[in-house]
């Protein structure tokens, strides 16, 4: 982990003005919230796939067993979208996106932060877009009633977690590019997971 000063430790934001400083705070705890709700997520879909698993193997032996739980892999499709959405704010923040950075490393400072700025403001551009019509669509399934065929779940739930973790995720790039905009440190080391040894 990276140790920082008890000033630095209070917030990475602390350079922006006031009203933004909250803003940026308040992104960075969603972010927080992102990742562990992603973790949770991933707990639940392992937890999941281990008692389908152990629900087969005993069918085998004992009758009265189910072959399966029949709503294991549906379930482990929607936890496996809202794991992946919800882990993708966090990611941002801490830097842990593929990103190519040949470019950035050979070009002078102001044109890396203007490289960020763009790349940011397009991310966001294109999240709020997505966001926008995954909101469209979770609507869209909850005016029409729309079910699972397997598991009569109602569509727009599933379809309306993944929309906030997207949503998140378009926040954390807005984030990023006033960030750049303002020469504040654009990653936030302190969210990474340790090593384990």
């Amino acid at each position: 982990m990276v140790s920082l000063s008890p000033e630095a430790s209070q917030s990475l934001n602390a350079a922006a003005p006031a009203p933004l400083r909250i803003v940026l705070d308040g992104i960075d705890r969603l972010g927080r919230l992102d990742g562990w709700i992603g973790g949770f997520c991933l707990l639940m879909l392992t937890l999941l796939m281990l008692c389908e698993v152990a629900t087969r193997f005993l069918s085998n032996f004992l009758p009265f067993f189910p072959p399966t739980i029949s709503i294991a892999w549906e379930y482990s499709s929607y936890l496996m979208a809202a794991a992946f959405t919800f882990g993708a704010a966090m990611t941002l923040r801490v830097g842990g996106h593929i990103r190519v950075v040949l470019l950035l490393k050979n070009a002078p400072v102001p044109v890396q932060r203007a490289l960020e700025i763009l790349s940011a403001a397009a991310g966001f551009a294109f999240m709020a877009f997505l966001t926008m019509a995954m909101a469209k669509f979770a609507w869209s399934a909850f005016l029409r009633g729309q079910v699972s065929t397997s598991s009569d779940t109602p569509l727009w739930l599933p379809q309306a977690i993944v929309t906030f973790g997207m949503l998140l995720l378009t926040l954390q790039f807005l984030a990023r590019a006033i960030q750049a905009a303002l020469g504040l440190p654009l990653e936030d080391h302190r969210m990474k997971a340790s090593p384990v040894e």
